[in-house]
């Protein structure tokens, strides 16, 4: 198993299909926050739940100035599929070819199967990573690692001046 990318390292840059013919990549995000989530697959069990739950708690990572990228390397067909079925409001990226090449360069690739591992970054504005998490494969990590991570970066302030990046605690 490779090592994944941990705390300090520098997010690689990457350029990923979002759709059959528009790209997203990681430059874009510049300035901002953003939680990469690498899954196996786009409709096994364990991953449409953790997406799901995701998708749930989404205004809670942008409420930290984060943005949710999911990425597998499943194509943009099964992704549109994917994100239609379960109401996905966040992009997930297809690193299908060369099938993987991303999840490599994050240490996120699971060579034996072909698929990517369940791993989890936080990228600060700088585009430093300021967590990493490899979960096993059957095992959805949730998102505490994510909002602890994001709650344990500086504060920010948004468009409105308003300060980002604490929880309310009711």
């Amino acid at each position: 198993m490779t090592e994944l990318l941990a705390k300090g390292a520098q997010a690689p840059d990457f350029t990923l299909h979002v759709t059959p013919d528009q790209t997203l990549s990681l430059s874009e995000f510049a300035g901002r926050r953003v939680v990469l989530a690498f899954y196996p697959a786009d409709w096994s069990p364990v991953c449409g739940d953790q997406m799901s739950l995701y998708n749930h708690i989404l205004p809670e990572f942008r409420r930290y100035g984060a943005e949710l990228l999911g990425i597998s390397v499943d194509g943009v067909w099964c992704h549109q599929a994917f994100a239609r079925d379960r109401k996905l409001h966040f992009a997930l990226l297809s690193d299908f070819e060369p099938k993987g090449a991303v999840a490599r360069s994050y240490g996120a690739y699971r060579e034996a199967e072909g698929v990517t591992e369940r791993a989890l970054f936080v990228i600060d504005e700088k585009g430093v990573i300021a967590w990493s998490y490899r979960s096993p494969i059957a095992v959805n990590p949730g998102a505490d690692g994510i909002l602890d991570a994001l709650e344990g970066l500086p504060a920010t302030e948004n468009k409105n001046g308003d300060a980002q990046g604490s929880r309310n605690v009711a």
